[in-house]
């Protein structure tokens, strides 16, 4: 391993292109959503590819975290990194100039995953190893923030792509940025690994990759499939069964990939919580604006994208001087204020209505900003300082499952509490029930595309349907940030009473 001394000397370098690598990770995640419908119609997909598309990237990606974690600890947090990158690179390359059906975009996004899945825990964990413990709390406040404002900006990204190029401009994107990252991090950034070279846990890989694929596809499907169906029953009792048998083959085996006795830790344990519900809030939230802004409001994605910017501008801020503050008046109570922020975020939301002037979505976005890097950026402090150095890797890719199983879960359950308060309470009119069917019920944007098809027709109708399909997805969002107001208020008041102040490995070994 490289000297300390050495490293030092390039740590804020080293962040740099950290920082550059995660943000070319978060944004994969969410940059392809504003150019599906143009994918669409060019390679002519389905709904059920379109979802596969998105999905397959978010399955790869969270199922195999800790898996690539344990990998870069074993082998080198920095092979694991590059070699991250390259995938990702090469998948993008090939998907912008080459594919040409929906098969090939699939098999390209769950590629990219499986880089993400490398790059993201190796960039926490570079960072872990080469800054000094005086100096991490600080550092991991600048990685949160990358994390955080990653995927406002693939939205503004993608939304710029499609509008001024086409849908491979979105994966084309990537690859200078790509290039940079690859250079300068063969360049300044040393080699880690755990030196004790334990040996490999196959059997606790797989069963990781069984149990969190099941746990993400079953969130990811509920929506679609419902969540009193019997296949999402099946999906999730195979969840839980695998996870339990990944537990106790853990703490079976002499070197596990992830010792349990990590969650033995209230400061690990709360933390992964509050990095989950935080992710499941920002999530829930962009999803949910994303389709605000562009059905009820009228904007371009690109224009709509833009709107959420005040979120990256809430949240850059609180990260980056989260540790100060944290060492001031205590990791659990910031954690716990930026939750509290999140709650009064979502119930000044309520209070919107399809006329509502912006600048009160602004500020909305801007608290909601703020308190999630209060949240994120000392919990991930926290849970990697319960870890040993030499776990770095699976330490960080726990962190990231949470956040990806988070984001999912916010993304589901936000978009099916929608859906069902916007069902419950649309109306068709009258005279419109029995040529229209129940698709305006089932769908808000064909209820919005049905209404203006009327319209352009000459049917005043139209703009009846078009207003009670608007009221009714109010609705829907108003209850579903209410919902996300609850969960947050509950969790603060959890994670002031029972997070440590502070931690430093608090009982766990390695």
């Amino acid at each position: 391993m490289t000297s300390h001394s050495k490293i030092h000397e390039k740590r804020w370098f080293i962040l740099g292109i950290m920082s550059l690598s995660l943000i070319i990770v978060m944004l994969n995640n969410v940059t392809l959503n504003v150019a599906l419908p143009e994918l669409s119609k060019d390679l002519g997909a389905d709904n059920t590819e379109l979802q596969w598309i998105v999905d397959s990237y978010a399955l790869i990606f969270g199922g195999t975290l800790l898996v690539m974690g344990a990998l870069g600890d074993r082998f080198g947090r920095k092979k694991a990194l590059q070699a991250g990158l390259i995938l990702v690179g090469i998948a993008s390359l090939n998907a912008g100039l080459y594919s040409n059906s929906t098969r090939e975009i699939i098999f390209a996004r769950a590629t990219m995953g499986f880089g993400a899945a490398l790059v993201m825990p190796a960039t926490l964990s570079i960072v872990i190893v080469v800054f000094p413990p005086e100096e991490r709390g600080k550092a991991i406040g600048i990685w949160t923030m990358m994390a955080g404002i990653g995927a406002p900006i693939g939205l503004l990204v993608g939304g710029w792509a499609v509008e001024n190029y086409n849908w491979q401009m979105v994966f084309l994107i990537n690859i200078p940025f790509i290039i940079l990252a690859l250079i300068s991090g063969y360049i300044l950034v040393p080699d880690s690994k755990d030196i004790q070279n334990r040996p490999l846990d196959p059997y606790g890989a797989i069963l990781s990759i069984l149990a969190l694929g099941l746990i993400l596809y079953a969130i990811i499907e509920a929506p679609i499939i419902g969540w009193t169906s019997l296949k999402f029953f099946i999906v999730v009792i195979l969840g839980i069964i695998l996870t339990y048998s990944f537990i106790r083959w853990e703490r079976r085996i002499d070197f596990p990939m992830l010792p349990i006795n990590f969650f033995n830790s209230t400061g690990f344990s709360l933390g992964l919580v509050s990095i989950s519900l935080a992710s499941f809030v920002m999530f829930s939230f962009m999803f949910t604006q994303m389709l605000h802004f562009q059905l009820i409001r009228d904007h371009s994605a690109f224009e709509a994208a833009v709107r959420f910017l005040f979120l990256p501008l809430g949240l850059m801020p609180a990260a980056a001087s989260s540790d100060a503050l944290s060492k001031k008046y205590g990791s659990n109570n910031i954690v716990s204020f930026g939750l509290f922020l999140i709650s009064v975020a979502m119930g000044i939301f309520t209070t919107v209505e399809t006329d509502t002037e912006y600048y009160r979505l602004a500020f909305i976005f801007f608290l909601l900003g703020f308190g999630i890097g209060l949240t994120l950026a000392p919990s991930t402090t926290i849970v990697m300082d319960s870890i040993p150095e030499d776990k770095a890797g699976v330490g960080s890719a726990t962190n990231d499952a949470s956040r990806e199983i988070g984001g999912a879960l916010g993304i589901a359950i936000g978009g099916s509490i929608l859906n069902e308060v916007y069902q419950r309470n649309m109306k068709i009119p009258e005279e419109l029930s029995d040529s229209l069917g129940n698709l305006p019920m089932e769908s808000f944007p064909s209820a919005i595309r049905i209404g203006s098809d009327l319209l352009n027709e000459g049917n005043i109708l139209g703009l009846e349907l078009i207003q009670n399909a608007k009221l009714a997805f109010m609705e829907g969002m108003i209850m579903s940030a209410k919902v996300m107001g609850l969960i947050a208020l509950i969790s603060a008041i959890l994670v002031k009473l029972y997070m440590p102040t502070s931690i430093i490995n608090d009982g766990v070994d390695s």
